[in-house]
């Protein structure tokens, strides 16, 4: 086998062994904000079968499977996002207070989750083996993404999660000046992930927050 396929080879097995992990990430991190959702008031998501683990009913082409793979091959830090869960703020009990607690779900779904790949990856430190390696590599790939997920998504620039509950904060006039941004948010991402800013700002946070992961795992 030549030095390029074995680099191909080895490219095809790190990603297989990333896609559970990122399709779980992106998913269960939707299904937490329509799953509070539903329990504040507002049955949109619920209505749409959007409350379900089936990665079918949230995968985007481009946020879940293009965008992930591409970073991954460039070997860059890799984060995505599935098509968002529909919130009718309007339906909730106490919209302004609980559209905080419908953002911050997927955040904290993504920390449970890294918290459980933790306990993953203990399993596969003992198991050991071809088995256990898989798994230990899965959890280590679960880790990440989660961790990623979870910082990513507190930045407080709209639509990200994180502007939400800033938003919930703000009188309601300035609330519709900050909301204003949220057409532009995904660009400004975009423009700070090819300029390396992004990696500037999330990398000492999500290096001591791996660590932290990396201790729980031991």
């Amino acid at each position: 086998m030549d030095i390029g396929h074995a680099s191909v080879m080895q490219k095809l097995i790190e990603i297989s062994i990333w896609v559970i992990p990122v399709i779980f990430a992106i998913t269960v991190h939707e299904v937490a904000h329509g799953w509070v959702a539903s329990k504040l008031g507002d049955n949109t998501a619920k209505m749409l079968g959007r409350l379900t683990l089936n990665p079918f009913k949230h995968i985007d082409l481009f946020g879940t499977i293009l965008l992930p793979g591409l970073l991954l091959l460039l070997g860059g830090f890799v984060f995505g996002w599935a098509k968002p869960v529909p919130v009718n703020w309007q339906n909730l009990r106490h919209p302004r207070r609980d559209m905080a607690f419908v953002a911050a779900a997927g955040p904290m779904a993504n920390l449970a989750m890294a918290i459980i790949w933790c306990l993953l990856g203990r399993v596969g430190l003992s198991l050991g083996g071809d088995m256990g390696g898989i798994l230990l590599a899965m959890s280590k790939a679960g880790i990440m993404i989660n961790a990623v997920l979870l910082l990513l998504n507190l930045i407080p620039l709209p639509p990200l999660d994180g502007s939400r509950v800033v938003s919930s904060l703000l009188s309601p006039t300035v609330a519709a000046q900050y909301n204003r941004i949220e057409p532009y948010g995904f660009w400004v991402i975009l423009l700070l992930l090819v300029t390396g800013v992004l990696s500037t700002i999330l990398m000492p946070p999500l290096q001591a927050l791996i660590t932290a992961f990396y201790q729980l795992l031991n």
